[in-house]
């Protein structure tokens, strides 16, 4: 059951041959799962807008968006976003607030995420119910308890985070707590540009990089789970700027937003997602600090990449979060520097992308951690 739901899911409409074919049962066994699955209010079958043989019908099996629910939230540097979700990834409905850089506090945060939270579940349909919680952190996030072990841009240490949540939100359900480049690497796998490939790299720009690195269609996460930090590879080690990990030279020291508004010399101007925008389009309207900037950045940035490429040989990298941004911006020059230092064999088929699922990459990630129990057994997610 969870194997078939997951199918609907991910994909949306399935018929019930693909169905049975991807599963490897036959019709039979497939008719019961699905009509176990629709008694039970998660998906339905209807006609698709193709035809099947002979001109008969076809039916294809959906996923009951709105009836069954997540709560997904996301904290980046400079804002905390709330979303319902129904199966099937779909946002239904979404809360979003600015946060001060440096000028907040856990409980700051849990307050407006569980005020978001509740009225969310506050608005859902009668009947509808919430199966699950998910959210994403800028941090590093202990495997074992997913308790956020560090957050590098307010040096925040130690934060029970999920379970502060959970006590406010008041649901009775735990809130499941993922790396943020983790969390965006998974959803772009199964939803975004990396669609079909079974190795993908995946680099969050905020302040800083992170990154979620995907082997074999599973996510690299290391011992403790803080795998893949890839803003603290070094790119520049004689001459790098300040990282603010201790260290000099760091990719995230030398393509992140203070880099990049720097390099252009606009910091005292707008910063976060508009102060990048600002840059790439004054670079594209003829502003030549700006073009500088955008190379400068740009080259760092293809260094990085083409270090990654030659390590782990992956079918596509994506540039998500402000990382899309500067993407956009620099391409030719990030990917003269893929052409010069990646091996032949590894960047021929190599494809690099922007994000699909553009600045909700990482909400969509969360979404799928408050999925995680349904899809792996749906009838005792479902149980009162």
């Amino acid at each position: 059951l969870g194997v078939l739901l997951r199918e609907v899911h991910l994909d949306g409409a399935v018929s019930r041959t693909e169905l049975a074919d991807r599963m490897g049962v036959n019709r039979s066994t497939i008719l019961t799962l699905i009509a176990k699955l629709a008694e039970t209010g998660l998906v339905r079958e209807e006609t698709s807008a193709t035809t099947g043989r002979a001109g008969r019908p076809s039916l294809v099996v959906r996923p009951e968006t709105g009836q069954v629910y997540v709560l997904a939230f996301d904290v980046a540097v400079d804002r905390v976003v709330a979303a319902r979700v129904g199966l099937g990834g779909a946002v239904l409905e979404r809360r979003e607030a600015t946060r001060r850089r440096g000028g907040d506090d856990l409980d700051e945060i849990v307050d407006v995420l569980a005020g978001f939270g509740n009225a969310l579940v506050d608005v859902a349909p009668a009947g509808a119910k919430c199966v699950g919680v998910g959210a994403s952190y800028c941090g590093l996030i202990g495997a074992a308890d997913g308790k956020v072990r560090l957050e590098p841009t307010t040096g925040w240490t130690e934060l029970d985070f999920g379970p502060a949540l959970a006590r406010r939100l008041g649901l009775g359900l735990p809130v499941t707590v993922g790396n943020e480049a983790h969390l965006g690497a998974l959803a772009e796998f199964e939803r975004g540009a990396g669609v079909g490939s079974r190795n993908l790299v995946y680099l969050h720009g905020d302040v800083g990089v992170g990154g979620g690195i995907i082997v074999g269609g599973r996510l690299l996460d290391g011992d403790e789970g803080y795998a893949a930090e890839v803003g603290h590879m070094i790119v520049n080690p004689y001459d790098g700027r300040p990282c603010m990990c201790g260290s000099r030279g760091c990719l995230e020291a030398e393509v992140g937003e203070p880099a990049l508004l720097e390099a252009a010399g606009r910091t005292g101007g707008p910063i976060g997602r508009e102060g990048v925008r600002a840059v790439v389009r004054a670079a594209e309207n003829g502003d030549a600090a700006a073009r500088r900037a955008l190379d400068t950045v740009g080259d760092w940035l293809g260094i990085g990449v083409a270090n990654l490429i030659n390590l782990f040989n992956p079918g596509v990298v994506v540039f998500g979060g402000m990382l899309s941004e500067i993407y956009r911006g620099a391409a030719s020059r990030v990917n003269t520097r893929v052409n010069e230092s990646v091996l032949h064999v590894h960047r021929e088929r190599v494809a690099l992308r922007t994000a699909a699922l553009g600045y909700d990459s990482t909400l969509a990630g969360a979404a799928e951690l408050g999925f995680a129990a349904l899809l792996s057994d749906p009838l005792a997610a479902l149980a009162p």
